[in-house]
């Protein structure tokens, strides 16, 4: 009989822990270690705006769920409890101001509300200007500035460093975001890291373009950004230098200003030496190196001088 009590009272008791288990605490179940590890932060909902089609849900109250779009107001229009304004909120925040709406017009003690936003008034963003492939491209999760890029194929060889941020909500408010891909700098990157919108519009500009013409190395046009100035002599570089011939003292600078073109005079051979200031270009200017006709004249009196020297020469050599 006792040795039933003594086994029954084993059955019973909790065992205890064994001196090797309390003296390591890393045997704890790992379930109590994840409980206390943190969820990386969810990603921002987009707000609600004028045009779009959100389904609310009450629960337990089929009769006042329903499907309405969001009129210009930023209202939606409750079958029961009127107008709810829900313009610039989340969906979380919509289904509990539609709560409090309901709780106050005393259609419900404690109503549970749920809003679904199903279609977006644009359900994209628009991204036009230097890019390889302009259109309106889905945002189906929350996409930054460099994203939307990427998806319209990226920047085009024309393409500057600027784009303009139209969001819908406040299309006077235009955002300026600067488009350095070159160099990734801390504030480069959250720049380019601004959050977008649907119906949001972004705008690549386009480089500005310097001509240089004339008798020069390599005539032609080079892109220079707008916010970004090209002076006289780097102008001058990229066209790969004046030639011999050119008369740097009558160099002229033409620039169209209000529907008219100015001609300045520039004597090119002072800002070479320091003498001058190097006088900054803007987009549309046009950079003439004229030939200097007494150069090209001097230098083929002394080819030919050249030439005739080398004839004496071998005349010369061959009677010897």
């Amino acid at each position: 009989m006792l040795r039933k009590i003594i086994c029954a009272l084993f059955l019973v008791l909790p065992m205890a822990a064994t001196p090797a288990q309390a003296a390591n605490p890393q045997e704890i179940p790992s379930s109590t270690s994840r409980s206390t590890m943190k969820n990386p932060p969810a990603p921002p909902s987009l707000p609600i705006s004028f045009g779009d089609m959100i389904d609310i849900t009450v629960f337990d109250s089929p009769d006042l769920s329903t499907s309405v779009r969001v009129n210009q107001k930023g209202d939606v229009v409750l079958p029961l409890g009127g107008a709810v304004q829900v313009n610039g909120l989340t969906a979380a925040e919509a289904g509990a101001a539609i709560a409090s709406r309901l709780k106050q017009a005393q259609i419900m003690l404690d109503p549970h509300v749920s809003v679904m936003i199903t279609e977006y008034q644009s359900q994209g963003v628009t991204v036009t200007g230097e890019v390889r492939a302009p259109g309106v491209y889905p945002i189906l999760a929350n996409r930054t500035v460099m994203d939307m890029i990427a998806l319209a194929g990226g920047l085009n060889e024309n393409a500057g460093k600027v784009a303009s941020v139209f969001h819908r909500g406040d299309p006077a408010n235009v955002r300026q975001v600067r488009l350095d891909v070159s160099v990734q700098t801390p504030e480069s990157a959250a720049e380019g890291s601004l959050e977008l919108e649907p119906g949001d519009t972004i705008s690549i500009s386009r480089s500005g373009v310097i001509y240089v013409i004339g008798d020069v190395g390599h005539p032609g046009g080079f892109l220079v950004e707008h916010n970004d100035r090209l002076s006289v002599l780097q102008a001058l570089s990229l066209a790969a230098g004046a030639n011999q011939t050119a008369s740097l003292g009558k160099t002229e600078l033409i620039r169209k200003v209000d529907s008219e073109r100015l001609i300045y005079q520039l004597d090119l051979k002072k800002v070479l030496q320091g003498g001058s200031s190097d006088p900054l270009l803007a987009d549309g200017d046009i950079l003439y190196v004229p030939v200097s006709y007494k150069k090209v004249y001097s230098l083929r009196i002394i080819e030919a001088m050249i030439g005739i020297g080398a004839q004496t020469a071998a005349m010369k050599g061959g009677q010897q």
